[in-house]
């Protein structure tokens, strides 16, 4: 049956019986997990209401999870880690489309998302900072099942887009310290081994800015803007969060891309590095080459034509912000007439 439904017909039997293995290690991986956040810090005398003692997860007091969740590996990894499962989704959505939307709108939901935005990393830390994907994931599965369905959930995509917005708003309240549209953010995955510790404070005191935090971020708007997109053609007030995203990802790309010493781009290096800003205000790049400087090329969206058409009052504002600021468009791929940055010919 899953091979007749959703195997192309260029796919071979053997590759069909590769993909069933596959998907159903996924489905296999699914757990039970329960976690009480109130009582656990109650048994370790941590309740920040009754206590000063300092301890892991003592901010996530409110949190109580009691749900069936698809695990990395519920023999050596019994726990989930929010953007993996992000991942997971993906797959799943395949042969269970519905269990995979629950999935990625259980870390959205009020007993799981921080009150202040924050999507709990893993339980050893629910606090440390994973890469924002859950949009781009949000996004696949309103497409995936537009493919398979021929129609969409929009409540799935309205509930979910309104609780990415605070986990957007978090990030940029608590991980871009100054206001410059350059993000930090830790470690974020993918086994980045740096020059140092980038979830501990620094040994030379003063702060990263990351490359891969600032390009994760790129993304998240992007993804956002054609999430806001997909809304407006059911709602014209997300036309606003167009407006709002795109021009969130102009600024980040403009400060990303900031010429000289002071940005990320080593235009003798040709790649993207991590700047370190020393407590006496000096900066320098930490020229090491990893997963960290290529990371800026996932946060790469084309908008198509009829996508522009959807939501005419945000084109018209963002072309009016591109006279008012022609420079935000100094680090994008060059629009054409009909695109935002320039006008269309009477």
């Amino acid at each position: 049956m899953f091979y007749e439904s959703v195997t192309p017909s260029s796919v071979s039997p053997d590759e069909a019986s590769v993909m069933r293995q596959a998907i159903a290690g996924m489905l296999w991986s699914k757990q039970y997990y329960y976690w009480d956040g109130y009582e656990w810090l109650e048994e370790h005398h941590a309740h920040p209401h009754r206590s000063s003692r300092v301890s892991r997860n003592r901010d996530w007091f409110h949190m109580i999870n009691d749900d069936i969740i698809s695990m990395p590996d519920k023999w050596e990894y019994p726990w989930y880690a929010a953007w993996d499962l992000a991942f997971h989704t993906l797959p799943i959505s395949i042969v269970d489309p519905d269990f995979a939307k629950t999935q990625m709108h259980l870390m959205l939901r009020g007993r799981y998302l921080h009150p202040g935005g924050q999507i709990p990393a893993y339980e050893w830390n629910f606090s440390d900072v994973n890469p924002p994907v859950h949009a781009w994931a949000t996004l696949f599965l309103h497409r995936t099942e537009q493919a398979m369905r021929g129609e969409a959930d929009f409540k799935f995509l309205v509930a979910v887009f309104n609780k990415l917005l605070l986990n957007f708003t978090w990030w940029v309240n608590r991980k871009d310290r100054f206001g410059k549209n350059v993000f930090e953010g830790g470690f974020l995955g993918l086994d980045n081994i740096g020059v140092f510790d980038r979830s501990a404070p620094l040994p030379t005191g003063g702060y990263l800015e990351q490359a891969d935090g600032t390009a994760w971020m790129a993304l998240f708007a992007q993804n956002m803007t054609e999430i806001a997109v997909e809304l407006a053609a059911h709602d014209p007030v997300y036309e606003e969060m167009v407006f709002k995203f795109v021009e969130h990802f102009l600024f980040i790309a403009a400060a990303m891309n900031h010429p000289g010493h002071e940005g990320m781009w080593d235009e003798e290096d040709g790649f993207y590095y991590d700047l370190l800003r020393l407590p006496d205000g000096s900066s320098t790049r930490l020229k090491v080459r990893s997963m960290v400087g290529l990371l800026p090329l996932c946060a790469t969206t084309v908008i198509e034509e009829w996508q522009r058409e959807r939501v005419p009052q945000a084109t018209a504002a963002l072309q009016a912000r591109a006279r008012q600021m022609p420079e935000i468009l100094e680090s994008i791929h060059p629009t054409g007439p009909g695109h935002f940055g320039e006008e269309s010919s009477p």
